[in-house]
This record gives C-alpha cells, structure tokens and sequence, in this order.
C-alpha cells in the first residue's frame, strides 16, 4: 500500500462509522485532505474515525473516556502536537497518542515520547503501518481499562487486606493510600522503620498499579561500595569495569516499563542521588563509560529511614529528589504503633512457619498474646515473624519418649536457627547484609536457611 495521499474531500468533525469497530480514533492534522485520505482508510479497515483540523477544537470536541488513541501532527498553527499531548494526559494519563512529524522533527519527537507520547511516524508513513501501530496502542488502552477495573473491585481490596493485614486504623488508613496511589503516574517515598513492610507496601504500589506487568526490580542502597552502586543502576559499557570484560544493562534499564525499587535511599551517596536525579528528569540513562542516552520510562519507589528533611539537613538526601518524592510519600507505621494487630500478626506467622515446617502450632495463650502486644518490637514485622518461627520451633517435631531430652545435635541446630532468624531480622530479611553480620558466607547462610525453613528476602 503507497504512502496515504490527500484526497479531494473536505475533512468532517466527530465519530463517522457505525456498529462494531476496531477501536475509535482522533486525528489531527491542519491539512484537511490528509484527514480525509486516513480516515478513508481507517475507516476501511474497521476503526471508527473522527477528524480535526483545528487542535484546539479537537480538545474540545475529544472525550478521553470514549477514545482509544488519538493520532496528532507535530507541527500546526495555534497548538502544536506537544501541548495536544500535554492536554490530553493532563485528562487521562492513559489515553495512547501518537505524534506525525517531519524528517526535521524527529529528536521532538523522540523528546516528546519521552513525556508520554506513544509513539511518532515520520511523514511519509505507510497506511499498512499506522494501523500496525493504532493496534497496540488500542490493545494497550483497552488492557489498562481492564486492569483499572480489576483494581477498583473489591476482590482487588480484598487481596490487600491479605497482604497488609491489620484491623488497626494506621493499617486502615495505609490500605486506602497504596490503592490511591498504586495507578498514578507518580515517583514514591516511603519513609519507614526497618522491618515495617515498606518492601511489600512497594510491591502492592506496583501490583496494583499500570505497571504491573512489567518488570518490579529491587535494588539496596546499602552495603555496595559507591562505584559498584553506581554500576548497578547505570549499567556499563565494555571494557569499563574491572574485571568484567563484556557490557551490562543496569538496573534502570532492566526496570523499562515497570518500577525500581531502591531500598535505603538515605544510604545512597550524593553522587549517585544526582546520577539518579538526572535519568528521571530526562527521562533516559547514560550507561558508565557510553555515550549513547537510552530511554528508560520506569516508576522509581524508595525506601527511606528516618526523618527525610532531617536527612535533607544533615546533607545525606538531595533536596531536589526529597522534593520530586515527597508530593507521594507513604509513611509505614511501625509495629509499636499498632500494638492491636500484634496477636493476629504472630498467630498468622505462627501456622505459617509451622506448616512450612511441618511442626504443631505452639500453644498460644491469652496471656502469652497480650504480653506479645505490649512488647515494643524495634524490628517490627521482621522481628514478630522471627519471633513466630522460634516458637515453632522450641516445639518438638513428634511426641518424644517420656524422660529423653533433645540430642545435642538438635539442640544445637535450634540455637543456630533462633541466631539467624534474629540476624535476618535485624537485616531487614537481607540474606547478604545478614551473611555479613555473621561472618560467613552467603552461599552457606543460604544453605542454613532452607535447611531449618527459615525464609530471607
């Protein structure tokens, strides 16, 4: 099929095709023959059309909730096909648009998808290839309305409160934050204890979110030398990193269309905060040792401990990345905060551990549960759940001969059991921050930890 050619007919305004259609479509062009000859077209091949050649008329006359995508020219009179694709987000983030562009406006375009756009054809396109591309963006949008109905139903709220379980009204007030914010095109803070959950909380974000099917990458501030952190965000090029011979994709990269989660942001150095900074402001990220910007569209959440403007005072957070995170900030409530939900917590941990290892349910008492409840807990979840699994497994795995005690061996593997189910909890469930503390291996931390049934993040 050649390039569409203008036809001689005057372009109309509103939806023209009737019955079942391929998707509904808006296209913007100040040359009304062009309008004319793609709606011949589109309309030939099942989508249903309506054209403007006036921009500004065009978002008066589009409804964003009836439209599957809109097609838009770059350059017209009055309004240019940016501020179109600025208007339009600004009513439904969702809502698919392509841009039509010159030779010359090529890097505009490229600029513009990295604000949202879709994506862009450069004049002359083939009729064959812009319905290629009207059908992924229509599959797109008709996808995101779907998985915006699945969230908004209660099974949705429901698999939530399975997750960030609690009756108490911090968790209640926490719940109804992460399914506001879970679908919005927003860059997160979390700002928690260590072992409060914020890892999970991240997760429901992405979940929950637009993002969902697409990558959900984890990254700790913590425990990296500064260039090796820097390298694992960025990735590098061959030959610019010692001892790895090949190029590598960082941690940006792998989180294309998804979310990164960058845990222990305070512990992140300023150099990187500002590396960092850079890739969400423009939207790209140049690796170590390259020169090449590659697009990376990605939701960033990080983790914070502490007070984030008191970090900002003591110069361990770039005032410019507080303030881009902190319009979304979520604050975790620590497990001191909801003394309530502690007995329901550890007796859920509790089966848990003991049907993962095969072992009886301790016998949890009134008394034993309000003790638990007034306990200040400074690891929070990590620490109850280390908790519930100690007491799983004081417990004897079968019913012993009346006067034999524990062999030496068993009551050893229990003390090593109970020490690096306290190490993970202090780690916040990091198996590599936890191998540290004990001075041993990873590999050999994670040995132990299947072999007893303990669990690390």
């Amino acid at each position: 099929m050649p390039p569409i050619r203008p036809l001689p007919r005057a372009s109309t305004t509103g939806w023209r095709a009737e019955g079942r259609m391929r998707g509904r479509i808006a296209f913007i062009d100040d040359e009304a023959p062009l309008c004319a000859a793609a709606a011949d077209w589109l309309e030939a091949s099942g989508f249903e059309v309506a054209t403007f050649t006036d921009p500004a008329e065009a978002l008066a006359g589009i409804r964003a909730e009836a439209c599957d995508c809109v097609v838009t020219d770059l350059r017209m009179p009055g309004l240019s096909g940016q501020q179109v694709l600025d208007a339009l987000r600004g009513q439904d983030p969702d809502l698919p648009v392509i841009l039509l562009s010159g030779h010359a406006d090529v890097p505009v375009a490229v600029a513009a998808m990295r604000t949202g756009a879709h994506d862009f054809l450069e004049k002359p396109y083939r009729a064959e290839h812009l319905v290629e591309v009207l059908d992924r963006a229509v599959d797109l949008r008709r996808m995101r309305r779907e998985a915006r109905i699945r969230r908004a139903s209660p099974l949705s709220a429901g698999r939530l409160e399975t997750r960030l379980p609690g009756n108490s009204p911090a968790l209640h007030h926490l719940r109804r934050a992460v399914q506001h914010l879970a679908d919005l095109p927003l860059d997160l803070m979390l700002v928690g204890e260590p072992g409060s959950g914020r890892s999970e909380v991240a997760r429901c974000l992405h979940d929950l979110g637009r993002r969902a099917r697409r990558p959900f990458v984890v990254i700790h501030g913590a425990g990296l030398p500064d260039g090796a952190l820097e390298a694992e965000l960025l990735g590098h090029e061959r030959g610019h990193l010692a001892g790895v011979s090949g190029a590598r994709a960082g941690r940006l990269e792998q989180a294309q269309g998804g979310t990164l989660y960058l845990a222990d942001l305070q512990a992140v150095p300023l150099s990187v905060q500002a590396r960092l900074m850079r890739v969400l402001q423009a939207g790209a990220v140049e690796r170590i040792g390259g020169q090449t910007a590659r697009p990376v569209d990605l939701r960033l959440i990080a983790a914070v401990e502490g007070d984030p403007a008191a970090l900002v005072a003591q110069g361990r957070l770039r005032p410019d990345l507080f303030h881009r995170l902190s319009a979304g900030a979520l604050h975790i409530p620590p497990l001191r905060d909801r003394a309530e939900d502690v007995p329901a917590l550890f007796t859920a941990m509790a089966e848990a551990a003991a049907a993962r290892l095969g072992l009886p349910m301790p016998d949890l008492r009134p008394a034993d549960l309000d003790r638990l409840s007034a306990r200040p807990w400074p690891g929070n979840l990590a620490e109850l759940r280390a908790s519930a699994e100690r007491a799983v497994l004081a417990l004897p795995a079968g019913p012993a001969p009346a006067g034999d005690a524990p062999s030496l061996p068993d009551r050893m593997a229990r003390v090593e059991a109970q020490i690096i189910a306290e190490a993970l909890a202090v780690a916040d469930g990091s198996s590599a921050r936890a191998a540290d503390a004990l001075g041993i291996p990873r590999r050999t931390l994670n040995e132990k930890i299947a072999r007893h049934g303990l669990r690390a993040d």
